[in-house]
């Protein structure tokens, strides 16, 4: 039976390219219209089209974790570039629809983040080895979507150039106070201070990020105008200018959303200005793959526009500017994943085999997934007050005008 379910399964999704499939028994099949390069997988475990059928992500992600799913000559981007392509393009057959509901219905338990909670989150990913991330992230240590400008940017160039342009939304001026929440190793918060006079407090809850900026900050010599401090942000009193969050806001979770937006505004002076960066969806909400919330980000989710937009509403935060990045997290995750590639031995010596392939398949999954299947970055600037910006995106690119004219000149 689960023979012809899987069979069945993978004659809808498969509609393009070529996939051939060696089954645990010898037998093999192909799958898609033949064209392109083929790509030639073995299931080597039985029971892999049951469980496919069931949690696909789960299963695939496993099994190749696992080396029960292997790829001919390891082309993991080959076939997770067909497979993400096909079902972006067909969607479920109807005999999986009612899973995938049930998953929809599971997501608010899976976000459920109260303080205690959201730590243990946080430590499952951001407390690994520090050596792990300079094995693939900027020197500055930015675990976020790069900004690249230019295309021939390198990754530490698209980096600086984010924090620059995000510095730009806020309208930083020299002695503000700037709330940095979910601070990471305190890139932005020191680039602020350093680079725009400001006093920073940033709020993390890994111990590990915690350690390491306000050791950034002694070493540069900003202790007294930066201080990282490890809390959760509902914890967070006082009044700032400014605030700003990247890459924190798919940590909070469905259910706390309005908390979240209250905190932002209650903490706001009032004709402060707030700049929160996350990644979205580009389609209606769904629910985070089960294989990302078990091993990568538990309480991770990823939300759609409109759920961001409702307690936004309701919180006294006018939008002043929405800005959305397309593949500019794709590209990012590219530079990520060649370095950690060019890597692997010295993340192999601090790990071990499996997880070097749990890391591949995350940063691949996730480039293709940016590159193919409706997901963004979105930018969102607010402000309790309406015209605390200009009315016009001019201020946000005057210094590249600038640049382009001296290089016309030359």
């Amino acid at each position: 039976m689960w023979s012809r379910i899987f069979d069945a399964f993978l004659r809808h999704l498969m509609r393009e390219g070529d996939l051939k499939i060696t089954f645990a028994n010898g037998q093999m099949r192909r799958y898609g219209d033949g064209s392109g390069r083929q790509v030639a997988i073995t299931l080597h475990d039985p029971s892999l089209p049951r469980r496919i059928i069931l949690t696909p992500d789960m299963a695939v992600g496993e099994g190749y974790m696992d080396g029960t799913l292997t790829i001919g000559d390891d082309d993991l981007y080959g076939f997770l570039h067909l497979a993400i392509r096909n079902i972006a393009a067909q969607g479920q057959p109807w005999f999986r629809r009612p899973l995938e509901g049930l998953r929809w219905l599971k997501r608010r338990v899976d976000q459920f983040n109260p303080v205690t909670r959201a730590r243990s989150n946080v430590a499952h990913h951001y407390d690994l080895s520090g050596e792990l991330y300079d094995l693939f992230l900027d020197e500055d240590r930015n675990y976020s979507c790069a900004y690249f400008r230019d295309p021939s940017m390198t990754l530490d160039e698209a980096q600086e150039a984010k924090k620059r342009h995000i510095a730009d939304k806020l309208l930083i001026e020299p002695g503000m106070h700037v709330l940095d929440i979910g601070c990471g190793w305190g890139g932005m918060g020191l680039t602020l201070a350093r680079d725009y006079g400001a006093k920073v407090t940033g709020v993390t809850l890994s111990e590990e990020q915690h350690a390491m900026a306000n050791a950034r900050a002694e070493k540069a010599g900003l202790s007294d105008r930066v201080r990282f401090e490890l809390m959760d942000y509902r914890d967070v009193t006082g009044q700032f200018d400014r605030i700003v969050s990247i890459g924190m806001f798919e940590h909070v979770g469905v259910p706390q959303y309005d908390t979240f937006f209250d905190t932002v505004e209650r903490l706001l002076t009032p004709d402060g200005i707030a700049l929160i960066h996350f990644i979205g969806r580009t389609s209606p909400p769904g629910a985070t793959s089960p294989w990302i919330l078990k091993y990568i980000f538990p309480g991770g989710y990823v939300p759609a526009m409109s759920e961001a937009a409702g307690p936004i509403e309701r919180h006294g935060l006018v939008p002043t500017d929405v800005e959305v990045w397309r593949l500019h997290y794709a590209e990012t995750l590219r530079a990520w994943r060649e370095r950690f590639e060019a890597n692997i031995d010295r993340a192999r010596a601090l790990y071990d085999e499996r997880f070097c392939r749990m890391w591949r398949y995350y940063l691949t999954a996730c480039e293709l997934t940016f590159r193919l299947d409706n997901q963004v970055v979105f930018q969102f600037q607010l402000s309790p007050k309406q015209d605390a910006v200009p009315l016009t995106r001019d201020y946000l690119y005057r210094d590249e005008d600038v640049q382009g004219l001296s290089h016309a000149a030359e």
